[in-house]
């Protein structure tokens, strides 16, 4: 079988994809792997680069109960992904103790799931809500900015509620995560804060979070032995 000269087969590397019409010119589309590729510029810009990232399920040290069962949660989530995409309960949730690993393996999970072309957008979360709070008078640019996390294929939050919440925090969370609990759009979610407290910030938010994520959830209690920074 003679070698493809292209990456992409369908745009021959373009980007872009002809569709003939009849009685007018081809009508260019853009090709999923430039929309892909797009993707992946943005987790670049958040300081991870998808091609070389060191943040992998191999390069995870498993050193504790906690850290075994997040890995092995994570691995169970990327197995049956094409299988529960589609489902109430596609989502995966890595909560509770700082330093457990958990956003380790969540980016390590999206970056697995990115390089069999599923659009994983990252939203690392202090950063993305200073920024959609700041831009909120100018409606058209806010929608531009907060539609790519609501309507993605699928959105890492990592660190979801990190930092002091305020109400803004929690309308912006909230019509992110509504959208895609509506649509059935799945969640990769690393916070340092547990089950019960997510419904305590917001119950509406936090009860969506939990019927999404349940049958990937790993809750890892509080304390200092359980931070792998401090070993």
């Amino acid at each position: 079988m003679k070698e493809s000269l292209y990456k992409c087969e369908k745009c021959g590397d373009t980007g872009w994809i002809l569709i003939p019409q009849e009685k007018y010119a081809p009508l260019a589309v853009s090709c999923d792997c430039r929309q892909l590729e797009i993707i992946k510029n943005g987790w670049v810009k958040a300081g991870i680069n998808p091609e070389i990232s060191k943040q992998t399920f191999s390069s995870f040290e498993v050193w504790n109960e906690a850290s075994r069962k997040i890995k092995e949660t994570a691995m169970a989530y990327y197995k049956d992904f094409s299988t529960i995409k589609n489902n109430r309960r596609n989502s995966i949730l890595l909560c509770g103790q700082v330093g457990s690993g958990k956003s380790h393996v969540s980016v390590a999970l999206a970056l697995n799931l990115l390089k069999k072309n599923v659009k994983v957008v990252y939203m690392p979360y202090r950063d993305t809500i200073t920024k959609l709070k700041q831009n909120m008078v100018d409606g058209v640019y806010y929608e531009k900015i907060i539609t790519k996390y609501k309507s993605c294929e699928v959105l890492l939050i990592d660190d979801l509620f990190k930092g002091k919440i305020t109400e803004a925090d929690i309308n912006i969370i909230f019509e992110i995560i509504n959208h895609r609990y509506l649509n059935h759009l799945p969640l990769i979610i690393s916070t340092e804060y547990l089950v019960n407290d997510l419904l305590n910030f917001d119950e509406a938010v936090g009860s969506r979070i939990y019927e999404m994520c349940k049958d990937y959830t790993v809750e890892i209690e509080k304390g200092k032995e359980g931070n792998f920074r401090l070993k």
